[in-house]
């Protein structure tokens, strides 16, 4: 495990908006040890922006592919971000 920094950003496309993709969102990067935010986009994305160890980030990118129960992922795009945000924690911002 390498304890290298990187920052990402995720747009999720399909049925994710009404259905808890934010707060599970949430949680799973908090599960990873993960900073950053997740909020709902008004094109009906989720746009998700992330930062920690490449092998976290990696998860969560996977577990966007999916998302929760009720989601339906049609798309995920990845960016890698090339500075460093300072977030402190993980939020679900509205």
């Amino acid at each position: 495990m390498s304890n290298h920094t990187s920052h990402i950003a995720l747009r999720v496309h399909g049925k994710v908006q009404g259905v808890f993709f934010r707060a599970s969102t949430r949680d799973k990067a908090r599960e990873l040890s993960l900073t950053g935010f997740v909020q709902n986009e008004p094109d009906g994305t989720v746009y998700i922006e992330a930062q920690g160890t490449p092998e976290a980030l990696k998860q969560l990118e996977q577990w966007a592919h999916k998302g929760p129960s009720r989601a339906r992922v049609d798309q995920v795009e990845v960016q890698q971000l090339p500075q460093l945000a300072n977030f402190k924690k993980f939020d679900e911002r509205r």
